[in-house]
């Protein structure tokens, strides 16, 4: 094994250690209908999910999608 390849693993390992005691800075990956969650600091990747093009609505309702606005918590006004 060469120092480069053995210095990688330890890198890894460095990273992985760090992100198990602080917690892994998630961050949504796509893949080819695929979506998961890979942490940026260690790579780490949650086993996803199947991401279809079709449509969740049965078919022959022709209602428009509704949108719905969640106020936000804890909501700040500045003076």
């Amino acid at each position: 094994m060469s120092v480069d390849t053995v210095m990688s693993r330890i890198g890894v390992q460095m990273r992985q250690a760090i992100c198990s005691l602080h917690g892994h800075d998630s961050l949504v990956h796509f893949e080819a209908g695929r979506m998961s969650l890979l942490c940026s600091s260690c790579g780490h990747e949650t086993p996803g999910w199947d991401v279809k093009s079709t449509s969740a609505r049965p078919q022959g309702t022709s209602r428009e999608r509704r949108v719905v606005q969640m106020p936000f918590a804890g909501e700040r006004h500045a003076a």
